[in-house]
């Protein structure tokens, strides 16, 4: 018998990673050895064996990194990145000391376009070289913010501020609202940017101005990103302001929601806890910026068991000082285990998932990114497990979330984009950015002398 020959073709395709481990994240703790992740027009087209995709596929380029392991690019679920340029200005303070005395001052003198485009770039750099992908911004002039992601190909929920007090962004209410309108319309169709309503916190905003963000959220169906639960004190005054906690407060307004970001969330109770669950909110866990403003003890275990969705995020470099997601999940995950008592609680593989799919959907951009799956755009990172402190590979998941630093990611592509490529980053002037980072260091030294 004569077996006939196939006359098929290989199927087309951009870009071929092959990787020693892939870790999709969807399905849950999967990860699939010597595979490969094939990329066509920015999304994903399949996930196959290596030599499988060799042969189905004739890419126009292959990229090979068999001591790597392929994960979705990591998103950091709240940040300040224009405050990179604040980095280090005022340390081992509490919250409300830091903030009044030190970081508004200081930002009042120096915010404009000029500094929030300078500080986003920088933290763009930063991010790409430490395998992040995505950020969900919170930030003064966010027209500039939005620009700026959009010339690097970086994506982003920018959230525009709104909060009771005059500056440089805004003057009145009704700017702040015709600014956040403004933006949502510009930018309502990007494929990478998107925008959200950024109260800044409940001790910011009126019960008039959540009112109205709580409105046009529910018009325009867009996200709203909030610091909240912050700290022990702001319930205590939460409780003399108003005569309730500062999450019954937004539930009587209509925010406590499928769409609401909530930040921080250090003060809760069983009932919150259930009540966020119930309602579909997102939760945003910065551990290490809570731990060094001894703000307070995110109950990320009992979130997570509850049903809650949890995303990481490392909050601003002022306050952090970094843009680290590999060290806040080493940190959250570490936390949860002594908030909890518990061992078992927040492992590897849910702690590598509330920093990928779980921001991700936190941001509304679950459908898109946050898991390796066929559909989803290519916003991929590769990580190098051959150096010495990732040896012996025996768990690649316990190794990505305990072990792993972020000088090991390789390359990075958004949205089938090379960002990173062996450690390079592709259309950033490393020279320039720094430079510009010390004039920015000696304009503020001049203002703080």
């Amino acid at each position: 018998m004569v077996t006939p020959v196939s006359d098929a073709q290989p199927q087309q395709c951009d870009l071929l990673i092959e990787a020693g481990h892939v870790v999709p994240v969807e399905p849950h703790a999967v990860v699939l050895e010597d595979h490969a992740v094939a990329v066509s027009d920015g999304r994903i087209v399949a996930i196959l064996p290596r030599a499988q995709a060799r042969a189905r596929f004739a890419a126009k380029q292959v990229v090979s990194r068999p001591d790597a392991v392929l994960i979705p690019g990591l998103v950091n679920a709240h940040t300040h990145n224009p405050m990179t340029l604040l980095r280090g200005v005022a340390d081992d303070l509490p919250l409300m000391t830091w903030l009044r005395e030190h970081i508004w001052p200081v930002e009042a003198a120096v915010i404009g376009p000029e500094f929030v485009a300078d500080g986003t770039t920088l933290a763009i750099a930063e991010m790409l070289r430490g395998g992040t992908t995505c950020a969900n911004e919170n930030y003064f002039f966010a027209d500039v913010q939005a620009a700026v992601y959009k010339k690097h190909g970086f994506r982003a929920l920018v959230g525009s501020v709104i909060i009771d007090f005059p500056s440089a962004w805004a003057r009145t209410d009704d700017e702040y609202f015709a600014r956040a309108t403004e933006l949502h319309d510009q930018w309502r169709d990007d494929p990478l940017i998107g925008t959200a309503f950024a109260p800044h916190a409940p001790y910011t905003v009126s019960d008039a101005n959540f009112e109205r963000v709580r409105m046009l959220s529910d018009q325009l169906d867009v996200r709203v990103h909030l610091h909240t639960h912050e700290t022990a004190q702001e319930i205590t005054d939460s409780i003399q302001l108003h005569g309730q906690r500062p999450l019954a407060r937004l539930d009587r307004l209509g925010l406590v929601n499928e769409r609401l970001i909530a930040v921080h969330m250090t003060q809760l109770t069983d009932a919150e806890i259930h009540l966020c669950a119930e309602r579909g909110v997102s939760v945003v866990h910065c551990p290490e910026s809570n731990l060094k403003l001894a703000s307070g003890f995110c109950p990320a275990c009992a979130l997570v068991r509850a049903g809650v969705n949890l995303a990481i995020g490392t909050d601003g470099c002022a306050s952090n000082n970094d843009l680290d997601m590999f060290s806040e999940n080493r940190t959250a995950a570490i936390l949860a285990k002594a908030v909890a008592n518990d061992a078992t609680a927040l492992d590897a593989a849910t702690t590598l998932r509330a920093a990928t799919l779980g921001g991700a959907r936190a941001l509304g951009f679950g459908e898109q990114i946050g898991s390796i799956e066929v559909g989803k755009q290519a916003d991929l990172v590769c990580v190098d497990l051959s150096a010495l402190e990732t040896q012996p590979l025996h768990h690649v998941l316990s190794q990505l979330v305990y072990a792993v630093g972020r000088h090991q990611v390789s390359d990075v592509w958004i949205a089938g984009k090379p960002k990173l490529v062996q450690r390079e980053l592709v259309g950033m002037d490393v020279q320039a950015i720094n430079a510009n980072a010390r004039q920015w260091r000696d304009r503020i030294r001049n203002i703080r002398a």
